[in-house]
């Protein structure tokens, strides 16, 4: 991408190398670093991220950055709808895409897109007017400095549990680098029940269920969605929200601390917000309430414990697979979660990439002792059509792994897959 600045010592800025020449400059990041040379011998100028950062209006904007294993997108989002039901102007960028303001302005990208790209979106909720722009902060995006020159207004930790393992190549070093966003003087507000998080002191705030907190849960429901009363020092407020499951109990807790860190409104009026946001597509998404076929985007062994346990007096059929080309660890464990809390596994293909499914699938295997009741077949539709044709009257079924992705990845190929949109078309629902 290469955007016009119009400055007499360069013109144009680009990550990208081969885009540059004496009217463009480079801008170098850790991502980008081994492409310096390249950018050098098409005679252009090396510049840092804080170089430029002033044109694209960082200053201008409140940035709110959430980051965990699993919830950044369910927290973000809840953010995002409580503070326009508030009546602020909100861009937020994440998994789901680029939004301003209710409206889609771009469709969905990585987690945490490229610097530039983060830029350009902070720079149109400028022009915008807007008063926040929340964003959700992969690991990935830690380490390669995808945020430098990003000044947080709030940053905020969900929870720290096994992913990206291929990448980050050990547990411990992945908790380390989801520490590292908490280390400066920025606001933060820090999920409480995590013992594996660590951070500066100074600006904390916390949030939690079971420990202490500035924003305590201290009584609560699960039944028809979420109630209870949440504590904030000598202050209590009854909330009600239409989600489902412990885990969302935690994010919009979160959701609800941030916006009156953000705010400094009552109480009483974020808490009145909180029973409109109804979630976020391919989390916990109801496709078919008879039978009831749940789909969500639960991809690591705490994000099924999760699922499962908020559904443990279901009995659950459950389909799955894994990732391919993606931390193999975890395979295991998820098969190992799945059989202790689900009466039938459907085991299957998720996104195979350039891995054989049936080698994915023997990794998942090898974590389940007991297998009689394991079905197994590595085509995802057939495995969806198998568990709905096995359903017995007291049973659900929950498909999880892909949420609500639009494409399966085989090899270098995006097909076209979405399971809810399959279990609409078996079950033959309009």
């Amino acid at each position: 991408m290469k955007i016009e600045l119009g400055l007499d010592e360069y013109r144009y800025v680009s990550e990208n190398s081969s885009e540059c020449d004496e009217n463009c400059a480079f801008i170098k990041t850790k991502l980008n670093s081994r492409y310096e040379n390249d950018a050098k011998e098409h005679g252009s100028k090396i510049i840092s991220p804080k170089d430029i950062k002033h044109f694209f209006g960082l200053d201008k904007i409140k940035i709110i950055g959430i980051t965990g294993t699993n919830g950044k997108t369910t927290t973000a989002s809840a953010i995002y709808s409580m503070l326009l039901d508030l009546g602020y102007k909100v861009a937020f960028q994440g998994t789901r895409g680029f939004f301003m303001n209710d409206e889609v302005v771009e469709g969905k990208s990585l987690t945490t897109p490229t610097l530039l790209n983060s830029y350009i979106h902070i720079y149109q909720a400028v022009q915008a007017s807007c008063d926040f722009f929340i964003m959700e902060v992969s690991s990935h995006a830690i380490v390669q400095e995808r945020i430098e020159g990003m000044h947080f207004e709030l940053k905020i930790l969900t929870n720290i549990t096994q992913d990206h393992l291929d990448y980050h190549k050990t547990l411990e070093e992945y908790i380390a680098v989801k520490n590292s966003f908490f280390q400066d003087d920025s606001k933060k507000l820090i999920n409480r029940d995590e013992s594996k998080a660590k951070y500066k002191i100074s600006n904390a705030y916390s949030y939690g269920i079971e420990n202490p907190a500035t924003y305590k849960v201290m009584a609560y429901s699960m039944n028809d969605g979420l109630s209870g009363i949440i504590s904030n020092f000598q202050d209590h407020v009854p909330f009600i929200s239409e989600l489902h499951g412990f885990f969302n109990l935690y994010n919009m807790t979160a959701a609800f601390a941030a916006t009156h860190l953000l705010t400094g409104r009552k109480l009483e009026e974020i808490a009145d917000v909180m029973p409109n946001f109804a979630g976020v597509s391919g989390r916990m998404e109801k496709v078919s309430t008879r039978p009831l076929v749940i789909v969500d985007f639960a991809h690591t062994p705490d994000g099924m414990y999760e699922i499962l346990n908020s559904l443990k007096e279901k009995s659950i059929s459950v389909v799955f697979g894994a990732g391919g080309d993606r931390d193999k660890d975890k395979r295991s464990k998820m098969g190992q979660v799945a059989s202790t809390m689900a009466k039938k596994l459907y085991i299957t293909s998720d996104n195979p990439r350039n891995e054989d499914p049936m080698d994915i699938i023997n990794d998942i295997l090898s974590g389940i002792k007991h297998q009689d009741n394991v079905k197994v077949n590595e085509n995802r539709k057939d495995a969806i059509k198998l568990a709905l044709d096995e359903l017995e009257d007291d049973e659900i079924v929950l498909i999880l792994g892909k949420g609500d992705e639009t494409h399966q990845i085989i090899y270098d190929k995006k097909i076209p897959f979405d399971d809810r949109e399959i279990v609409r078309e078996i079950l033959k629902i309009d």
